[in-house]
């Protein structure tokens, strides 16, 4: 994933130093509000099994669906405070301050046990699990601050890593969806797995 500035410089997730430059350039053009919304949409697909998945591909996968997450997450913290802090109003809700992480039903073990033979993405599954993982942990540590943080799956979408087939959302209708339900969310959501519907998922 990357995230393009006003400069027209990026951030690669998988590059803390990278995240810490950004992390320091978005500060500089944020007011006293702070950032009340931050949304990890990093993600590769690297497909494999157990015999046949080199450890590269699963290193490589993990560092951008999951550690990356959690290295943006701990940058851009101090401006998500500022923003709880500064709307005066008590409680948790996306209005405030929140972290999304785009999260995928391939990290539901529920759910993809039944995909998997037609889906082999071991590294892609197990790294969007560990994302779920994190969600749920990094919501308990953020509660205190009463920064909302949840995982949001967009649906199977037409695009580069999701196809072409006819049967998957178009973009505009998964986006659409899912500011639908990020507008949406309060203090229940907190630390919850939903899709671009609204529905809850399964860990």
């Amino acid at each position: 994933m990357k995230i393009v500035l006003r400069n027209r410089k990026h951030c690669y997730v998988a590059d803390p130093c990278s995240i810490k430059v950004s992390a320091k350039k978005v500060g500089s053009l944020l007011g006293k509000n702070g950032l009340n919304l931050l949304v990890n949409n990093a993600a590769v697909l690297a497909s494999g099994t157990l015999l046949n998945i080199p450890v590269e591909d699963m290193q490589t996968t993990f560092n951008t669906n999951m550690t990356g997450p959690l290295v943006v997450i701990r940058e851009y913290l101090p401006y998500l405070q500022t923003a709880a802090k500064a709307s005066g109003t008590p409680g948790i809700s996306c209005d405030k301050s929140a972290v999304i992480n785009i999260s995928s039903t391939g990290g539901s073990i529920s759910s993809i046990l039944s995909m998997y033979a037609q889906f082999p993405v071991l590294p892609y599954s197990a790294s969007k699990a560990g994302l779920n993982m994190l969600t749920a942990l990094i919501a308990v540590e953020l509660k205190p601050d009463e920064i909302l943080c949840m995982a949001l799956h967009p649906g199977w979408v037409r695009t580069d890593m999701g196809g072409e087939d006819e049967l998957n959302l178009e973009v505009r209708e998964s986006v659409e969806g899912m500011l639908r339900v990020i507008r949406s969310l309060t203090e229940n959501k907190h630390g919850g797995f939903m899709d671009y519907t609204g529905k809850t998922l399964p860990w």
